[in-house]
């Protein structure tokens, strides 16, 4: 299950997947690392021309639409 997972999480078109940001905050003059977070494309389920439904992110998507 932990491989479909992973699978699922990337755009079958561009191959985007998950980025890892880190944050630093400003307190009281001096900058405090607040550790990393996982970024996920904006995935959602598209039907293709051929007819097959696979995860794709939504800049795809729209980007499809427009050849149309």
């Amino acid at each position: 299950m932990i491989a479909y997972l992973h699978m699922s999480r990337q755009c079958a078109i561009c191959g985007k997947k998950s980025i890892i940001v880190g944050h630093f905050k400003k307190l009281r003059g001096k900058y405090n690392p607040t550790g990393k977070k996982k970024k996920y494309p904006n995935l959602q389920w598209a039907t293709l021309a051929n007819g097959k439904r696979t995860k794709a992110c939504v800049k795809c998507i729209r980007t499809l639409a427009k050849k149309k």
